[in-house]
């Protein structure tokens, strides 16, 4: 890898972490900037759950105030998370690379859709109706987003507020802060995962360590900030070319 990108792919993670931390779908800017430096697609998916797991916990960091009387649903949801999260990244190691190939532009493709549609998605989880404990599907819900989110990831977040908004009462802020919990725990563990029985490409996942966790507390303190529609623009863009590059 050269020092152009090398700083590509760190820009890059500043960006994915920012991303995640405010809204989710970091994987879309990460993931193709690692298959434009030469990384083959399951390297560069498991380098990138590597990396950006710093950043999601410095988002859950940095939205800390807003899970203040949350306890109870971490309790609850967490776990989902993390088995969800295992067995995601369980798949990944398991299936051939052509499962991959196909799958994951199917799956930048939903992400990309998710991302466009999410002042829809928004305007139905802006007025919640359940219980403070939340509907019964929401812990289920969230173990499958967690398989999600640690086969690939992209659009995670969007997901889970679309589960989160649908199923509990709260608002938008304190699902954001609860959000990125949950994604923080899926990342996780599939990165031990990963770590333990997967080969990763270490300054790649180094890279965007370090930028995701810059992006995450950038992106908690000041993403809210950000016109929407650019950042929603960047990314569907940016999801196209991976989309692109995977299929060519």
């Amino acid at each position: 890898m050269t020092w152009f990108e090398a700083l590509f792919v760190l820009v890059a993670g500043v960006g994915a972490g920012t991303i995640n931390a405010v809204v989710g779908s970091g994987t879309l800017l990460t993931f193709p900037a690692l298959l434009a430096v030469g990384i083959p697609p399951v390297l560069a998916n498991v380098s990138n759950s590597v990396g950006l797991s710093p950043g999601t916990a410095a988002g859950a960091i940095g939205y800390r105030r807003e899970l203040e009387g949350q306890r109870g649903r971490m309790l609850r949801l967490v776990p989902a998370s993390l088995l969800g999260g295992i067995l995601g990244g369980v798949l990944l190691l398991t299936l051939p690379d052509s499962a991959f190939g196909a799958i994951v532009p199917i799956l930048i493709l939903l992400g990309c859709l998710l991302v466009a549609f999410q002042p829809w998605l928004s305007q139905w989880i802006s007025v919640p109706e359940h219980t403070h404990r939340g509907a019964w599907w929401v812990i289920p819900a969230v173990f499958a987003t967690g398989v999600y989110g640690g086969y690939f990831g992209a659009a995670q977040g969007v997901l889970l507020m679309a589960v989160l908004g649908l199923g509990l009462d709260a608002n938008l802020q304190r699902m954001n802060a609860l959000k990125n919990v949950l994604a923080t725990a899926v990342n996780t563990v599939a990165a031990i995962l990963f770590i333990i029985v997967a080969d990763v490409d270490w300054l790649a996942a180094g890279l965007i360590a370090v930028g995701s966790t810059i992006g995450g507390f950038v992106g908690a303190r000041y993403g809210r900030k950000l016109p929407p529609v650019a950042l929603r623009g960047l990314i569907v863009v940016i999801g196209i070319v991976a989309i692109v590059t995977l299929l060519l």
